[in-house]
């Protein structure tokens, strides 16, 4: 039965240091071959370093307010989305969603969605387009393969948890959004998706071939926020 993803597409995984020319042909291998099924993918690329960089360096040279700060990385993710809907030209709809609650009835297979207002990240926008196009489940392709009970980069024993509750994940990551906040997923992305009972699924995102397995329904490494 053909179906309707969503992703969270981590702007630190198209641009980690330059723009990931590989992971980019294989990741617009996997999509086409999903879409090719008859299937849908909706994908919501995010800021990432880029969206950081901008924002570190204008932030040296003026003091600036939170929104200012958000409209840098919202702009950030707007480059990411065009660069990547650029990979699916012919079968890809011709307007980038900002958006998430526009009514919006594409018949292409593919869509593409970038950053909305200050106040809100691409996981949000995330969320939102998943529940106005009735999907259950976000994917989440970010730089970690799993959550962690404990940051793992400074900490050897951090365990990594393959299921854990909204409420159990929203103590760690608490209610607040800041622009260029790095963490899984999002406070508030985290509080809708909680309030609207969607699933979502973090994955790492250079690992096309767990990711390719997640989506064949395989037995697959990350962990399940619901």
């Amino acid at each position: 039965m053909a179906k309707t993803i969503v992703i969270s597409l981590g702007g630190s995984i198209v641009v980690p240091d330059k723009i990931d020319v590989e992971f980019l042909k294989d990741f617009k291998k996997i999509i086409i071959d999903f879409v090719e099924k008859g299937n849908k993918a909706i994908i919501v690329c995010g800021g990432g370093k880029t969206c950081r960089r901008y924002q570190d360096a204008a932030a040296k040279v003026s003091n600036l307010r939170d929104e200012d700060l958000d409209w840098i990385g919202i702009h950030t993710t707007r480059l990411n989305a065009q660069l990547v809907k650029s990979l699916f030209l012919g079968i890809v709809h011709e307007e980038i969603i900002h958006n998430p609650n526009d009514n919006v009835d594409f018949k292409e297979n593919v869509l593409i969605a970038s950053g909305w207002k200050p106040g809100w990240s691409t996981d949000y926008d995330a969320i939102r387009l998943a529940h106005n196009f009735n999907v259950k489940k976000v994917i989440n392709l970010s730089d970690v393969p799993y959550i962690y009970n404990k940051e793992p980069k400074n900490n050897h024993d951090a365990r990594p948890i393959k299921d854990i509750s909204w409420k159990n994940f929203r103590k760690m990551v608490g209610d607040k959004w800041d622009p260029g906040l790095n963490v899984p997923f999002d406070p508030i992305a985290s509080k809708e998706a909680e309030k609207l009972g969607l699933k979502v699924i973090i994955l790492k995102g250079t690992d096309l071939d767990n990711f390719k397995n997640f989506l064949d329904k395989k037995e697959f490494n990350g962990t399940i926020i619901s």
